[in-house]
């Protein structure tokens, strides 16, 4: 497993390794680095020397960018900070290779770039879903692996604690768009973090949860968890670890007694809120609003 820096992922608002129904994200072999809504520049996560670039297919969407883009990155792992958690003899650090989304590029094969570098103009693909803020995709390949296709990634671990929030399920509406609200709860004051310390929705256990629950059918862990400890929030059970994967129950999310979408999870360095999916829906800033979760023989699953 590779270890991401902290310098990394402090460049960045928030990140998400599970929430995500595409299969590059599965057991957490891709991360989504979250940038400030008003920043249109793709930050490289990593340095190295760019390989190549190449436009790809995307999901037909009506509210979607046309294309999507892949750069490849020949990855200078020392430059980067990043380690390897695993056997010595397996480091695929020599001839690492970095595959980013979402970035229209702005540079060309054979150009150098630094952690932080403009990697070229964010773009929202047909991968997005409507509800999904701007983000940079990162996967790693090994150098004999094959760096186009969609699987085939090395399982990621972000080098930061992320702090647990509780929460009691109700908040009042402070954000809202087309297709989901955000809530005032609960807060970084919650948890006695430092200023740029990252924090996350935590179980009923103390588990801090990432990925798109239920919607997406699987999520994980950004906090240690025992294999096999079953998890819970709001007093009803969401899953088991398998690893650090969770497989979600089958369960339904409801504001004020009415069915919704989901909830999306994520670390964030920033002000934290509870994230409501919910296309369609009928609720105004100001308004006082109670989450429950409740168990299903027919939950949402959109992957």
């Amino acid at each position: 497993m590779l270890r991401l820096p902290r310098p990394m992922l402090s460049r960045f608002e928030r990140f998400s390794l599970y929430n995500s129904p595409y299969p590059a994200h599965d057991s957490g072999c891709a991360i989504d680095l979250y940038v400030a809504a008003d920043d249109p520049v793709a930050r490289s996560p990593v340095a190295g020397v760019v390989r190549e670039t190449r436009t790809v297919r995307a999901p037909d969407k009506p509210y979607a960018h046309d294309d999507e883009y892949l750069i490849l990155v020949d990855v200078d792992a020392d430059a980067t900070g990043l380690d390897w958690l695993g056997d010595p003899d397996d480091d695929p650090r020599d001839g690492l290779v970095a595959r980013i989304l979402h970035v229209d590029p702005g540079v060309d094969a054979g150009d150098e770039v630094a952690v932080g570098d403009s990697l070229g103009r964010l773009v929202r693909s047909g991968f997005f879903a409507p509800w999904v803020s701007n983000h940079v995709h990162v996967g790693f390949r090994a150098a004999d692996a094959n760096h186009h296709r969609a699987r085939g990634s090395l399982p990621v671990s972000p080098d930061v604690t992320v702090s647990p929030l509780d929460w009691d399920g109700t908040g009042t509406v402070v954000e809202t768009a087309e297709t989901f609200v955000v809530l005032d709860a609960p807060t970084r004051a919650d948890a006695a973090v430092a200023p740029d310390g990252f924090v996350g929705l935590a179980s009923d256990e103390g588990v801090v949860l990432d990925g798109g629950l239920a919607h997406y059918g699987f999520g994980g862990a950004l906090s240690p968890v025992e294999d096999g400890q079953s998890l819970s929030l709001l007093g009803e059970r969401v899953g088991r670890a398998a690893g650090r994967d969770v497989p979600w129950a089958d369960f339904d999310v409801l504001v004020d007694g009415v069915q919704i979408t989901g909830l999306s999870l994520f670390a964030s360095r920033v002000d934290f809120g509870s994230k409501l999916v919910c296309p369609g829906h009928g609720f105004a800033t100001g308004d006082e609003v109670s989450v429950e979760i409740r168990p299903s023989a027919d939950p949402i699953r959109l992957d």
